[in-house]
């Protein structure tokens, strides 16, 4: 049996063999229910891990006054503790390929789901800032590894007029995390919701025991029985491995304008936003969590039709647009100008701005990501993207009250500038990859 080496190399002719002469069993397969509902029934267990993914990262919004009451925290050691998720996920984006290479899709969504139920834990336990950090340090490495593996799991065991809709489940299930957080939040305590935050975990874990490995990381493994069985069960595409590198630096640019146009410094602290703005948060944190369920699973039924880069570029404009409402609103309130529009102005903005994250900017670019990596370096190319991501995230979300103290408004205006240079870049760079196998958008790369 060709050993993986052997693989990568373009040896292992009876590995090849299979991926080569698939089309005739993709034929038969595409008449198989079973294997339609397999591929969503894997869909849908991976993306617990999403769901989990979201849980973490809404965690710190509607616990923020409750976890600094209890254990006195002042607003730098909390601002420790939000932004320190994003340190672990660095981390974890680092590893996750690597990880994922040498386990294989599912082990790595194991370990990670076994990781962020020990921080979850830590976080319940906790009665001082050391352990709080510290499990929230280990969350933010569970899900810096799901961050990569699910939507790379997904896409790799769907076929190619799926593949858009089904990976940006991956979005939508984050996001109703975040909002499951918000909401479940307001009633509870915080570490009630801290122990809420393992269930997602332990219906992925469950759930892995039955859904088959992604069959390009078996055929990429020289595991050639096991592809074919896995192969049968998804009726997966069949994949024409490429020893050429992909276009590495679209993906690696476009995750950094996905966190550079501020979206986790709204996210992390919508609640103080909304409270500098005059708009109760309460109301404003269920207004968000909605939005961004209803219009996330809009753009996953859009994507596959309207095509990829014209989600991103109205995705962006829509997120220019949100930011300008933003700084409007606290140009506004700082200069006594038509103060009674004030809170109007912050939540319709937003509102827009969340929405047209959601539509777009959210899923978009990991669905890319997923696509143009060829198997043989989607390990090492994927850390790279995640990493940049996850280091984004943290430059965003650390350093988001300190623009706040600097300028409330040029915060937001700073954000649209990224997001005017998103447009450009998605416009002059990004490929199109919407209707095509993954072996045509190597083809097309190389």
């Amino acid at each position: 049996m060709a050993t993986s080496k052997d693989f990568e190399n373009g040896k292992g002719t009876d590995v090849l063999e299979p991926l080569v002469k698939k089309n005739e069993l993709e034929e038969q397969l595409e008449s198989n229910d079973d294997g339609l509902w397999m591929v969503l029934f894997s869909t849908l267990v991976a993306v617990c891990g999403s769901f989990e993914f979201g849980s973490c990262v809404g965690y710190s919004a509607p616990t923020q006054f409750g976890i600094m009451d209890e254990l006195g925290l002042s607003s730098e050691e909390y601002s420790v503790f939000a932004s320190i998720l994003t340190i672990g996920a660095m981390i974890g984006a680092i590893t996750s390929g690597r990880i994922a290479d040498s386990i294989g899709r599912k082990g790595a969504m194991k370990i990670s789901s076994i990781i962020c139920m020990a921080g979850w834990l830590a976080v319940y336990l906790s009665s001082g800032s050391l352990l709080l950090d510290f499990g929230r340090f280990l969350t933010g490495y569970g899900i810096g590894i799901l961050s990569y593996v699910v939507p790379v799991f997904i896409s790799e065991i769907t076929p190619k007029d799926l593949r858009g809709r089904l990976a940006t489940t991956n979005q939508l299930f984050i996001v109703i995390g975040i909002s499951a957080g918000f909401v479940i939040g307001a009633f509870v305590t915080w570490r009630t919701l801290a122990l809420i935050g393992i269930v997602p975990c332990i219906f992925l874990l469950l759930g892995i025991s039955f859904i088959p490995e992604s069959p390009r990381w078996l055929a990429m493994s020289g595991k050639q029985k096991e592809f074919e069985t896995a192969l049968r069960k998804l009726r997966g595409a069949d994949a024409n491995i490429s020893k050429e590198m992909a276009d590495i630096q679209v993906a690696v640019v476009l995750m950094a304008f996905q966190q550079f146009i501020g979206i986790n410094g709204v996210l992390f602290y919508a609640g103080q936003i909304f409270v500098s703005a005059g708009v109760s948060p309460n109301v404003g944190s269920i207004l968000y969590a909605v939005l961004q369920v209803v219009v996330t699973a809009l753009g996953a039924s859009l994507i596959d039709r309207t095509g990829r880069r014209p989600l991103l570029v109205v995705s962006a404009s829509g997120m220019l647009l949100g930011s300008l409402l933003i700084g409007i609103s606290f140009f506004s309130k700082a200069h006594q100008m038509a103060i009674e529009f004030v809170p109007i102005l912050a939540i319709t903005g937003v509102m827009v701005y969340i929405g047209f994250f959601s539509i777009g900017m959210g899923a978009v670019p990991w669905v890319i990501m997923s696509e143009v990596f060829p198997i043989n370096l989607k390990g090492i190319a994927g850390s790279l993207v995640t990493l940049v991501n996850w280091f984004g995230s943290w430059v965003v979300s650390y350093t988001f009250n300190f623009l706040m103290d600097w300028s409330s408004y040029g915060t937001f205006f700073v954000y649209g500038c990224f997001c005017a240079a998103a447009i450009v870049f998605i416009i002059k760079v990004v490929p199109e990859t919407k209707g095509r196998t993954l072996e045509e958008i190597q083809a097309s790369l190389n």
